[in-house]
């Protein structure tokens, strides 16, 4: 069977951190949502082998085991005892190390299409349980809608509708390592967010009060090293964003509006500073519906 599923991107409206388990992992409260800036993962099953590969346009990807998409397609296999192998044709779009979860949204992609090509019958709150074990946002990814994000990155509260606005997306061309980020998070110092009062923003539809709750705790940790994330920020505000923050761990930088015409004046301007721009919307959960 051969099934070919969209991976979209994901951006951090709010990004937040409440402690660190006893474990080393972090509780996470976060805003998340898809973009429409999306990889495509072709998966096909073998019956007649049990091998994984894993094949990508991208030069910086790694096709082995170290690849998120190869493990879930492993773990799958394993935990299902299934005795098929999978060829994985991978698609780049999304910038690679870029805050933007392009590797988790393969790896959710490769559930997706395991899950109905070998007839699991998991649901989607199983798939992302599965996810935890290869990546914190491949639960999201698994969704890839609105929603609060909270536990571990496994508890997805999908959110419904996201209003209607364009978003500018920046990377810079410095690559981010997330446990490199994780590891300096001094939990003392925090200035921790107001998630609740985005999500009843969100809710409201009240665009003021989204701008002013959206934020990121990781963005001073990252942008102490890598300068260009504030330089860019403050320049999607100064051409008329109404918010901009850094996504993720990092470096990626986004801006909204409600208005297309001043995020393609952002866009514009902004490719002056930057190699890889880019004009988007979100992804609602009537849309993904919609199949668009």
């Amino acid at each position: 069977m051969e099934i070919l599923e969209k991976a979209p991107a994901k951006l951090n409206f709010s990004l937040d951190t409440p402690f660190r388990h006893a474990d080393g992992n972090h509780e996470w409260q976060m805003v998340m949502i898809a973009i429409d800036l999306a990889d495509y993962v072709q998966v096909r099953t073998i019956p007649t082998s049990k091998q994984i590969t894993v094949l990508t346009d991208s030069g910086f990807l790694p096709c082995d085991r170290r690849n998120l998409a190869y493990q879930a397609a492993l773990k799958l296999q394993q935990d299902y005892q299934v005795d098929q192998g999978v060829e994985i044709i991978i698609k780049k779009n999304i910038p690679v190390a870029a805050g933007m979860g392009g590797g988790s949204s393969d790896a959710a992609a490769v559930l997706r299409a395991l899950n109905q090509a070998w007839n699991l019958k998991l649901s989607k709150a199983k798939l992302a349980q599965i996810g935890l074990e290869i990546d914190s946002d491949v639960p999201f990814c698994v969704y890839s809608e609105p929603a609060l994000v909270t536990g571990k990155g496994e508890l997805i509260n999908p959110l419904g509708d996201f209003p209607s606005l364009w978003i500018i997306v920046a990377k810079p061309k410095a690559s981010v390592s997330t446990p490199t980020i994780l590891k300096q998070i001094d939990y003392s110092n925090l200035a921790h967010l107001d998630v609740t009062g985005l999500v009843s923003a969100l809710k409201e539809q009240d665009y003021a009060q989204i701008t002013a709750k959206m934020g990121n705790v990781l963005e001073p940790i990252t942008s102490k090293k890598h300068p260009d994330i504030l330089r860019i920020k403050t320049k999607m505000l100064k051409f008329g964003a109404d918010a901009a923050q850094m996504s993720g761990s990092g470096p990626t930088v986004f801006g909204i509006t409600q208005k297309y015409s001043r995020a393609q004046h952002i866009y514009n301007s902004l490719r002056g500073f930057c190699d890889e721009v880019y004009l988007v919307r979100p992804l609602s959960a009537t849309s993904k519906k919609e199949g668009s």
